[in-house]
């Protein structure tokens, strides 16, 4: 079945069916640039989205990308930034294979349209033409007829009167039969007319418009038939990146399975493990009675003049972690500001930066060799002493590396020393100040002097819980009593690294200004030529009372 047949006289529903198929054609073409405003605008608030909730800082300087959680977590935005990806995908091709090419092709069938409906409108107007003529000859003839006819009476009237002249009868009789002359030429051409015309009629019903109308149901169902590949495409467009959004969706599955609650808690651990020993029981202080101690340069609780000094109230100077107040940090090249395990990590850290760049500048110096010796045998290749600039400068690098690597080793021999004594001594019950190193040697120097002697039977004792360099644990109030004048002074027997809140460095052999003497905690507080309070052990001292 086809519209030249069956639709021969709906010239008119033809040319309204074809415009809606093309007004359709356009409204699909919008709707697509719409979706793939829609996709666009979806990706680049999934972006930003994702841009805002991802890490600020660097994985290899954010402690917390350590986690599963947190590692997960950037995995599902990576996830979501990659299907943002493929939205945009769709949006791309969803423009290019649907919005453009429709375009065009909508403009293309507009165009062929206009041609076959201009086509049937000029065989039309033909048609109308024809039938004009052909009534006007037919208004003629039929014209015509009457004037023979009404000729033919008056010619035979005048005939029958005896009045009329022989002139005048003649003459009517002429006038008939040039009448009757011209209506037979009138017919004829009348004949001839309606003749022409049925066959402009025949085929302009039977051939020339079936024709036009085939051409337009052709046109009209290969608009169809993209029409409705242009559909497939917008399902197309999907199912392309269905695979990659599906590897996206299982992608965000493992990064919720890959959470490890256990895992999560040793990283937590081995990120802030201290190393330090736990903190020993408060000894009870009585303050109902006078406090009864013999008199030693390491216990200075009894005054020169034999009286006995109470402490009162607020003179309690410890304070155990994690109650105390920090005080702000001075950071340290070889991180002795931080806990033995967290030090002991980052100086391991920063030496294997060292070691890499080392290698990279041994690396170096050896391709540079290389190229000089091509330079020599080849000259023309390069002057050999155009590379002297940068040996000279690699070998100093070198140099410099290898110094800093040996100065790291010897950090983080250190640190892992005491962390190694610490582990002993996570199991103390007792904080207690470090004691004298043990292999240096007793000070004969001053053995009449009772503080002195005191201290040689220190370091003669056995080794206590505490390692030298261990921080002390408890940590000590700042806000120490004003003294006009030191009470004493003292020498430091050994090296000490004061690197918990309240304690104070000192070296060995340096002369201090004694401000507090021992309470009997084993701690004594000092005043540094230099400027600088804080307590040290009373057993590194060697004290003089004033």
């Amino acid at each position: 079945m086809d519209w030249g047949t069956e639709l021969w006289d709906q010239f008119e529903v033809i040319e309204r069916h074809t415009q809606w198929g093309l007004d359709l054609l356009d409204r699909y073409v919008k709707f697509v640039k719409e979706r793939t405003e829609v996709e666009q605008a979806y990706a680049k608030q999934l972006r930003n989205l994702v841009k805002k909730y991802l890490p600020k800082r660097p994985a290899k300087d954010d402690p917390e990308s350590k986690f599963s959680q947190q590692q997960s977590f950037v995995q599902i935005l990576q996830e979501v930034n990659d299907f943002a990806g493929q939205r945009e995908l769709v949006a791309e091709n969803l423009s290019v294979h649907v919005c453009l090419e429709l375009a065009k092709y909508s403009q293309d069938m507009k165009q062929e349209r206009k041609m076959h409906f201009q086509e049937g409108r000029r065989a039309q107007q033909q048609l109308e033409s024809g039938f004009k003529q052909l009534e006007n000859s037919k208004r003629k003839f039929e014209r015509d007829c009457r004037e023979a006819e009404k000729a033919a009476q008056t010619a035979e009237r005048l005939d029958q009167d005896i009045n009329a002249t022989k002139a005048d009868v003649e003459k009517a009789k002429q006038q008939a039969h040039l009448r009757s002359h011209m209506a037979e030429e009138s017919k004829n051409e009348y004949a001839a007319q309606l003749q022409r015309f049925n066959r402009d009629q025949a085929h302009f019903y039977f051939s020339q418009m079936p024709q036009i109308f085939d051409k337009l149901q052709d046109m009209d169902e290969r608009r169809a038939t993209h029409l409705g590949a242009g559909y497939g495409l917008l399902s197309e467009a999907e199912l392309q990146v269905l695979p990659i959004i599906t590897k996206c969706l299982e992608g965000m599955k493992v990064a919720a399975a890959a959470v490890d609650s256990k895992n999560d808690s040793q990283v937590l651990i081995e990120l802030n493990k201290s190393g330090f020993a736990r903190p020993g029981d408060v000894e009870f202080e009585d303050f109902s009675q006078p406090m009864n101690r013999t008199h030693s340069d390491s216990s200075l609780g009894t005054p020169s003049d034999g009286r006995p000094e109470l402490r009162g109230p607020g003179r309690s100077r410890a304070k155990r972690w994690p109650f105390g107040k920090k005080n702000k940090t001075v950071v340290t090249e070889d991180f002795s500001h931080l806990p033995p395990e967290q030090q002991r990590k980052r100086l391991q850290q920063q030496l294997e930066e060292r070691n890499r760049e080392l290698q990279k500048e041994i690396d170096q110096r050896e391709a540079l060799k290389k190229m000089k010796d091509v330079y020599e045998k080849t000259p023309q290749m390069g002057d050999p002493t155009s590379l002297e600039p940068q040996i000279v400068e690699t070998l100093n690098n070198i140099e410099r590396l290898k110094l800093e690597v040996q100065k790291y080793e010897a950090w983080l021999a250190e640190a892992e020393s005491r962390v190694l004594s610490n582990r002993g001594d996570s199991l103390s019950r007792h904080t207690r100040p470090p004691d004298p190193p043990a292999s240096a040697p007793p000070d004969s120097s001053s053995s009449s002097n009772s503080g002195s002697q005191e201290n040689k039977e220190s370091s003669e004792e056995p080794p206590l819980e505490e390692g030298q360099d261990t921080p002390i644990y408890t940590e000590f109030d700042e806000d120490f009593e004003e003294c006009a004048s030191p009470i004493g002074h003292c020498v430091a027997i050994y090296h000490f690294e004061g690197s918990s809140e309240g304690t104070i460095s000192m070296a060995e052999g340096e002369d201090l200004s004694l401000m507090e003497e021992d309470k009997g905690d084993g701690w004594t507080r000092v005043r540094r030529k230099q400027g600088g309070e804080g307590y040290v052990p009373t057993s590194y001292l060697r004290v003089t009372l004033n």
